[in-house]
């Protein structure tokens, strides 16, 4: 499982040009699904979304998680994350999950961040979005729970 990390001053996403998710200060997660993730990678992905140091404390360092600030998180499921480039110019997908596993696990994220007192908006699995937000920083973190990743 992949996540792009944004930290934002503000963001939303709207479908047919219709906002179904916005946020004020927090961070945005672009979320890929990966064949044969499991809890484990949704567990560990949903950690360091919600223990992330990347705010900023009263001394200017990047010190405090989204829970920390009161920040709200937009997730948005974007299989394009997965795309491997190394070869040729056409980004190969074949690691992204199908889309049956890839929702489930996009639905369980957003609920599950939920629970744990989160205030979080999200995007419309499978649709065409556009996504709107103002990188604060900027400051953006990729995190895998695919160990090869790196």
């Amino acid at each position: 499982m992949r996540a792009v990390i944004q930290r934002v001053d503000q963001a939303s996403v709207a479908v047919d040009g219709r906002t179904v998710g916005a946020i004020a200060k927090g961070l945005v997660v672009l979320l890929g699904v990966e064949s044969g993730d499991a809890d484990s990678d949704l567990q560990f992905i949903k950690r360091k979304i919600l223990n992330l140091r990347v705010f900023d404390d009263g001394e200017g360092r990047m010190n405090l998680s989204v829970r920390e600030v009161t920040g709200a998180i937009l997730v948005v499921s974007q299989f394009t994350v997965h795309g491997d480039a190394r070869h040729g110019n056409r980004p190969d997908y074949t690691r992204a999950a199908p889309a049956e596993q890839a929702r489930a696990a996009y639905e369980r994220l957003v609920s599950e961040l939920r629970q744990e007192g989160a205030q979080v908006a999200s995007g419309v699995f499978q649709a065409m979005m556009k996504v709107t937000l103002t990188n604060d920083g900027p400051v953006t973190i990729i995190v895998d729970s695919n160990k090869n990743f790196y």
